[in-house]
């Protein structure tokens, strides 16, 4: 099963368009649990969102009434007198959708290339987080470089992150180079942590090649501040390997063509395919960040909305 050549059909490259219609599809999708008290993204809090809790307002003198556990000892030490500490609620948190769109995602058996269903999730994702009254922002994990868009309660900033990540999308080529493949995820993790600082919503949304221990300590230092889901992008190929047929692969401007229903090529082959995907899907496990499997052989909405659904079962 050969690769789909490049086209303008909207499945080997995304458009502006696509990713601004997408909008009202994400309507009505939360990364909210819905039972009281819980969330997929809840990590080790009670509350709700730990990114939705209580900032700090002003220093004033007890009245009857206050919760005594926002008593500032040291200033009631210090005047004499009782003196609390009074908070408002956080009315929105800043949201960081970071999307790859490196090599690895140059590829597509069915459907789409891993990297416009990767495109179609981020807008997703900035389309939930901006309804929810977010602050919205991302990273572009580009073939060659990182792009940062810093987050922003406006609709012009959500279309700015799209303009990143359609740029990146349409560099992507059988032709381009991979030379930094691997560095540029870590490096993107790294971003994130010294932008996010912490109380941020973090959206990783990639295939995870090339993730290593080194991966999985920023992935643990990421989600010890900010609350992180994963989504990892797979083709149907890695489960499901035709029987018969040629298949090509691609890396940078080389390129092999396999005859993968001979026994010695097909078993291998598929061994090495779903093994890899089972190894990225356990190291991410390991970093405790919830984790959504999507593939791109189907219709990314509908996915994430089963996933969502099965992460707010679990965190009940």
């Amino acid at each position: 099963m050969p690769v789909t050549t490049p086209s303008a059909d909207g499945h080997v490259y995304t458009t502006m368009a696509q990713l601004m219609a997408l909008e009202p599809r994400a309507r009505g999708l939360s990364f909210i649990a819905r039972q009281p008290l819980s969330s997929i993204l809840s990590g080790n809090h009670a509350s709700r969102l730990r990114g939705r809790g209580l900032s700090f307002d002003e220093l004033r003198r007890y009245q009857p009434g206050d919760d005594l556990r926002h008593l500032d000892w040291r200033a009631s030490l210090r005047h004499g007198k009782p003196f609390v500490r009074s908070f408002t609620e956080e009315r929105d948190r800043p949201t960081l959708v970071v999307v790859d769109q490196r090599m690895s995602m140059y590829f597509g058996s069915q459907r789409d290339f891993k990297s416009v269903t990767a495109a179609h999730l981020a807008a997703l994702c900035a389309w939930i987080a901006f309804h929810a009254g977010d602050r919205v922002g991302g990273l572009v994990i580009g073939a060659e470089r990182v792009e940062h868009i810093a987050p922003l309660r406006s609709r012009s900033r959500v279309q700015l992150f799209f303009t990143a990540l359609v740029r990146a999308n349409h560099a992507l080529s059988v032709a381009g180079a991979d030379r930094e493949h691997d560095r540029l995820l870590d490096q993107a993790l790294r971003n994130c942590i010294a932008s996010a600082g912490h109380d941020h919503l973090i959206c990783l949304i990639s295939d995870f090649a090339g993730v290593s221990e080194q991966t999985l300590g920023l992935l643990r230092q990421l989600r010890s501040h900010n609350d992180v889901i994963a989504l990892q992008v797979y083709d149907p190929i890695a489960l499901q390997l035709p029987d018969h047929g040629r298949l090509t692969i691609t890396q940078g401007s080389a390129q092999a063509e396999l005859e993968v229903g001979r026994r010695q090529v097909h078993r291998p082959l598929s061994d090495f395919l779903s093994g890899r995907l089972r190894d990225v899907a356990d190291l991410l496990r390991r970093s405790q960040v919830p984790l959504m499997l999507i593939s791109s052989g189907d219709d990314s909405l509908e996915q994430l909305r089963r996933e969502l659904g099965r992460l707010s079962e679990v965190a009940r």
